[in-house]
Parts: C-alpha cells; sequence; structure tokens
C-alpha cells in the first residue's frame, strides 16, 4: 500500500506574504504538486474558515488570506480558475466576515471572493450515509471541478479541533448545519465528506487558537503550514502537532473507519519537518473555563461527551461576550445522566444533549449530538432573555 504523503513547512516568526507564499509552494511541491489534480480551464473551489468576523488579525479566528492567495495564485498559474468561497457559521453575515478581514483586499486586486450564502442552493445525495440521506449545498460548490481546503488549524468547543474535515461543513446551507447538530455532527461531518472531498488540504497553522477555539480561543503562534490530498491524514497529522491522538478526534476517527482516508501513521509518511520537532500540546476546550457565576451549577454525569462539554462552555462564552451572565444564576445545567442534588426545581434545569434521560429533561430540553451554542444559550436565558 503507498502510503498518504502530508507535508509540514515551517515560517520564521511573524512571517509576511513572500514567507508565508514560500512555505506554500514548497509544501505542495513536497507532496507532489498540484499537476495531477487540476487542469486548464478548471473552476477551483477554494475554501478557508470564515466562521465568524475576526476580532482583530491575531484572533487567529480565520484563515488567514496570505495561506488562500498563495493557493490561488499557484491554481491560477495552472490556467484553472480560482474562486475563493465559503458559509460562516449559522447567523452569521459571510461578507462581514469578508469586509473585516484581507479577503476584501483580495477581492478588490481582483480574486474572486464569494459569499456562498448569497448564491443558490441545491441538495444533492448522500449515498449510504451514517445520519444523512442528502445535503443541502451551493449551486456552485456542485460546478466545482477541484476543492481545496484551507483550514485554520484550531481546538474546537464541540469537536476537539477542527481542521480539514470538519472545514467541509461550512458547504452546507445554514438549515443543515443546523440539522446536522440535531442528527449527529461526528458521523455527519465523515457523510458531507463523501460529496464534498477536497483534492488538496493546505493548512494554515501559523497563527493557531488553542483553548475554547474556534472563535473564543488563545492565539498561538506556530508558524507551520501542513499540506496533503488526504484530508484524514491531514487532520491525523495536525491532531498529533496539537497533541492529540488521532482516535480521540472522533470526526477523524469516523473518516478514516468510512475509508475516507488513513489515519494510523503506519501508513502516512510526514516529509518537511519532523513531527516531533514541531508538537506542541494546545490546551483543550474542556480545559479552559469561561465563566464562574454564584448560583450557576454545571453537572455532567459520566456518559457526558466531550461534545456536549465543550458546547456548554462554549454557549456561557458566548453569554460572557453578549454581556448577558445575570441570567445564570438560579440555573443548573445538566449533561449525560448525572444525580440532581436534592431542592433543585426541574424548571430551573436546562438539560442539554441527547444522552440525559427524558425524565430529566423538562421543558428546557436542548436537543441534539452536540446540540448549537445558539440554542444552549436560548434555554439558558428563556423568557428572561426576551
Amino acid at each position: 500500500m503507498l502510503k498518504s504523503i502530508v507535508s509540514i513547512t515551517k515560517t520564521r516568526r511573524n512571517p509576511d506574504f513572500k514567507e508565508i507564499e514560500k512555505a506554500v509552494r514548497k509544501g505542495i511541491s513536497l507532496i507532489g504538486g498540484i499537476e495531477d489534480i487540476i487542469s486548464s480551464g478548471d473552476l477551483v473551489l477554494i475554501n478557508p474558515s470564515w466562521v465568524a468576523p475576526p476580532a482583530d488579525p491575531e484572533s487567529a479566528v480565520i484563515t488567514c488570506p496570505e495561506v488562500t492567495k498563495a493557493v490561488a495564485d499557484m491554481v491560477r498559474e495552472m490556467g484553472a480558475e480560482p474562486v475563493i468561497a465559503e458559509s460562516s457559521c449559522v447567523g452569521v453575515d459571510t461578507e462581514k466576515v469578508i469586509e473585516n478581514s484581507g479577503y476584501n483586499d483580495l477581492r478588490n486586486q481582483g480574486y474572486r471572493v464569494v459569499d456562498l450564502k448569497k448564491t443558490a442552493k441545491v441538495k444533492i445525495p448522500i449515498d449510504n450515509g451514517y445520519v444523512l440521506k442528502e445535503v443541502e449545498t451551493f449551486e456552485l460548490v456542485t460546478q466545482a471541478h477541484v476543492i481545496i481546503s484551507v483550514p485554520k488549524l484550531k481546538t474546537h468547543d464541540q469537536t476537539e479541533m477542527t481542521c480539514s474535515l470538519k472545514k467541509m461543513k461550512g458547504l452546507e446551507s445554514d438549515k443543515d448545519k443546523r440539522r446536522m447538530h440535531q442528527v449527529g455532527i461526528f458521523k455527519g461531518i465523515s457523510d458531507i465528506n463523501t460529496v464534498f472531498k477536497p483534492a488538496l488540504t493546505v493548512v494554515d497553522a501559523i497563527l493557531c487558537q488553542e483553548g475554547l477555539g474556534p472563535i473564543f480561543g488563545r492565539p498561538l503562534e506556530m508558524d507551520l503550514v501542513v499540506a496533503g490530498k488526504d484530508p484524514v491524514s491531514v487532520d491525523s497529522i495536525c491532531s498529533q502537532i496539537i497533541g492529540y491522538k488521532p482516535e480521540e478526534v472522533l470526526v477523524t476517527k469516523f473518516a478514516a473507519e468510512r475509508g475516507l482516508g488513513v489515519m494510523d501513521n503506519e501508513f502516512i509518511e510526514v516529509v518537511g519537518e519532523k513531527l516531533e520537532k514541531v508538537k506542541r500540546r494546545f490546551m483543550r476546550s474542556i480545559e479552559d473555563n469561561p465563566v464562574q457565576v454564584e448560583g450557576f451549577s454545571l453537572i455532567h454525569g459520566g456518559v457526558t461527551c466531550t461534545g456536549c462539554r465543550n458546547g456548554v462552555m462554549s454557549a456561557l462564552a458566548d453569554m460572557r461576550r453578549d454581556n448577558q451572565l445575570m441570567h445564570l444564576p438560579g440555573i443548573t445545567v445538566i449533561t449525560g445522566d448525572p444525580p440532581i442534588p436534592v431542592g433543585i426545581s426541574k424548571d430551573s434545569i436546562v438539560a442539554v444533549g441527547q444522552c440525559v434521560p427524558a425524565k430529566k429533561r423538562g421543558e428546557r430540553f436542548v436537543k441534539g449530538c452536540p446540540p448549537n451554542n445558539v440554542f444552549i444559550v436560548q434555554a439558558i436565558m428563556g423568557e428572561r432573555g426576551k
């Protein structure tokens, strides 16, 4: 069996565009170039991470435009048409991400930069899906001959890490992003990767996030570009760079089990920088406690997975950002199947996730596996938030 090749390229600290471009080109060259995946005249969809408007370029929320530009320039040199396109997370105006970042500059320089939410939607079937039978995406995505994933490497509040496989969720409509949280995000991501599988992944790991990513994490400079043509292998190596075992990241595990790529180091050849040399354990989302409020309780049952644990933490961070912590006193949030302390009224309990038994759910139950942060916040605030 031929090994999957993943390259790791390092830049100097605080690199400029020329340094980043050099790393991108070197990384792609080390995995055999792009001549085997792109032909003259192809429409190439380049898909960066635009989850939400960045507070500033140093917040490491979105893929830095320099990495995306370097990839687009290489596509142009092949005589193909690069289209930089993405849809931000549910409820976020993608145009605001473009306007508040260097992507607006790329648009002004003549690059085609597209807010997918403003384009036509289509539904396409998923054969033998774990949890999805079809996906609502965008017509432009289906017209692309090649998809290139350009994710930002970050910890994630519900999936431990976000990289190439998770990035494909940005090619779904907001309606289907919500639906995936209801039916199961870990297996749902492997489902959509059967129809959106990128031919190339170029990871922006220059300025990353640790802790409560993908939006409220702590910036951490790594000065790396990781590239490969097997998104499962790329995600596997990236998870090891930041201190995980590949199987701990369920998105990667399910994709590998489905045959979408290889996860085990035995079948992956790392070229460029040595993996052991660039490793650094990132703070995990569950280790980054965003709030402590008197009168508020959070109780996790033993069966709770990291999805719901991290989702609650991220919801609390959302509330802190929006000055809503005054709604927490008197609330008890539970996940899994924990014992309920004596004296807590049922109407003050917010039950989060499918693992909470029906008898403990009450009226403020938040369904999902794991639920979206927005719905957790709504359940916590209830009528008081209106």
